[in-house]
């Protein structure tokens, strides 16, 4: 299957710069798989669509202030790094008295002319790092020479967070709306790289109604790396790898899950990470506790779904796995989804519908 079927025209005006004032103010595509047809409709009438005993699956991790800036301590060029999923490893780094310890980090880096390895930098207004190892597309390792506690402080206080590039922001540390609108307002565990951009949409007020309707809220975590965001760049859509991405599922999703398709109610993910946690969590049928592993899981026409009944996403990129994640879900277990989803697309873009991450939202049931 080649990656050109899944490309369409977007007018960058409709590419949203900013989100409304109020959460769930957007406007919300509701696409029916079987009468292969649409509505629109808002955000705030989502609970018009479920029901009570629905299990609605979300993603709690917490975006993390991941873009650091540094200087090259050769030249005292700037450098700049994306921190990657997974966590923190320690590891052993000498220092005056031998004693001390380092941080090692996967990073995405940016920087003019070749880096090479042992060079070290200055991160701005924290510690020194030094460039361990190059792995080409899956990033460099770093040992930033500070403990755990001191680094979470610094990021806390200089790290700026990871806006995908297409919100145009000028060149400067994070305001406080995009610190708070580029988070969940349930994010819970730090990790995430980027925002899993569905639950942007729901506010405490609509969360409450949804519990109040009887619907069950499922936290779970998958903290997001930019590679879930990448557009495909290979011709033939089986060549694409999509990273690993860490997750934990609690207990008490695990048993909501199984329940729920036990006595054949309806399992709602919100977002595709949440979609790709649930389609890629080894035993999560049958499991009797906690899971918790690795997924890089991708998702492509023609698929079959084992879990999740409904699913919740944003207008995604041309040509990206997250666009053929949705023409996927559209009609499971063949290719046929691909032309309904681009005449719904097409509707939104003609509709004036906003797109990515502060975009407006679709509804899949």
């Amino acid at each position: 299957m080649k990656t050109d079927i899944f490309d369409f025209h977007l007018p960058e005006q409709q590419i949203a710069q900013e989100p409304l004032p109020d959460r769930d103010a957007s406007r919300l595509l509701v696409l029916n798989r079987a009468a292969a047809s649409w509505t629109d409709e808002s955000v705030r009438q989502l609970k018009n669509h479920f029901k009570a005993g629905d299990v609605l699956v979300i993603n709690d991790t917490r975006v993390i202030p991941a873009r650091l800036r540094a200087t090259r301590d050769s030249s005292g060029g700037k450098v700049e790094f994306l921190l990657l999923p997974p966590e923190t490893q320690r590891v052993p780094t000498p220092d005056a008295s031998g004693t001390s310890s380092a941080l090692r980090r996967r990073v995405l880096t940016k920087a003019g002319g070749v880096l090479k390895i042992g060079e070290t930098f200055t991160l701005i207004g924290g510690p020194k790092a030094i460039l361990r190892e190059r792995l080409r597309e899956a990033g460099d390792i770093i040992d930033i020479q500070c403990n755990a506690a001191e680094f979470d402080a610094f990021i806390s206080a200089h790290g700026e967070m990871p806006l995908p590039p297409y919100v145009r922001r000028a060149p400067g540390p994070t305001s406080d709306f995009d610190k708070q609108r580029y988070q969940t307002v349930y994010a819970r565990n730090p990790g995430a790289v980027a925002a899993p951009t569905a639950g942007l949409h729901f506010s405490n007020v609509l969360l409450d109604d949804l519990k109040a309707a009887g619907v069950i809220i499922a936290p779970l975590t998958l903290h997001v790396g930019p590679g879930t965001f990448r557009p495909v760049k290979a011709e033939n859509v089986a060549d694409h790898f999509v990273d690993p991405e860490p997750y934990y599922i609690p207990a008490e999703t695990v048993a909501a899950i199984q329940a729920a398709k036990r006595d054949k109610r309806r399992v709602f993910a919100v977002g595709t990470t949440s979609l790709r946690t649930l389609e890629g969590a080894t035993g999560l049928l049958e499991a009797s506790g906690p899971l918790a592993g690795e997924t890089n899981l991708f998702v492509h026409p023609p698929y079959t779904f084992k879990v999740a009944d409904g699913l919740l996403t944003n207008f995604h990129i041309p040509k990206s796995s997250l666009l053929m994640l949705v023409s996927a879900f559209v009609a499971p277990g063949s290719t046929d989804g691909i032309e309904l989803m681009k005449r719904a697309y097409l509707h939104a873009v003609e509709s004036g519908y906003r797109f990515y991450s502060y975009g407006d939202a679709c509804l899949i049931v």
